[in-house]
């Protein structure tokens, strides 16, 4: 298994990562910021994109986005093949592209919005915190990036304070990055659950109307 830094070469993928994030997020029920094609080549060609490949078969994949004139960096778009899940490929890819932008942006802060749980996993493990979306980009192209995930409407109804999504943020100005309390998945599960059962209970309501 290669896990690489995206090239040129990688660019023939660029369709079939659009369709296997499309299909995980509607396997998943939960909503996702679409990508095209062309956005995905974008990233391979500049540079800020990681790519797991077995032989010529796609694995996996995870791209750097930049907000902020460089001061905020996210690792967006983490997908694993089907044929590859379960093996800790997400992981894997993801130490890379958190590493690759350590080292292209040392000084930008790290962060992301994720209702997958293994993602909070991974991201904690890496020195990430839950943290509001009031300490992450206020870029206003970043959040313009959500228009065409489903769960937009939460977004804004709620003056973009807060969405189904945690927000999780690395900042490399904390010398230490030892979290005082060791990884809960029940605490992360219990707030994406009564996330959901506020937010969705809400969206219910108003469709009743």
């Amino acid at each position: 298994m290669q896990i690489i830094i995206a090239n040129d070469q990688h660019i023939q993928y660029a369709q079939e990562i659009c369709h296997t994030i499309d299909e995980s997020a509607k396997q998943r029920g939960t909503g996702i910021a679409k990508r095209t094609p062309e956005y995905i080549t974008t990233k391979i060609q500049n540079g800020n994109a990681v790519i797991a490949l077995e032989g010529d078969k796609f694995a996996g994949f995870c791209y750097i986005e930049t907000w902020g004139h460089g001061k905020y960096v996210a690792n967006s778009g983490l997908i694993v093949h089907p044929d590859f899940r379960g093996q800790g490929l997400g992981r894997k890819i993801k130490k890379k592209v958190f590493q690759h932008s350590r080292e292209k942006f040392p000084d930008a802060k790290i962060f992301g919005i994720t209702t997958g749980l293994p993602v909070m996993k991974i991201n904690y493990d890496l020195g990430y915190e839950p943290v509001t979306f009031s300490e992450l980009t206020d870029d206003p192209s970043f959040w313009n990036g959500c228009k065409t995930c489903k769960n937009f409407d939460i977004l804004t109804r709620n003056e973009g304070k807060m969405c189904l999504c945690t927000g999780m943020l690395y900042d490399p100005a904390v010398k230490k990055h030892k979290h005082k309390h060791k990884y809960d998945s029940k605490v992360f599960t219990r707030l994406k659950n009564i996330k959901q059962s506020l937010f969705l209970k809400k969206e219910k309501k108003k469709q009743d109307k």
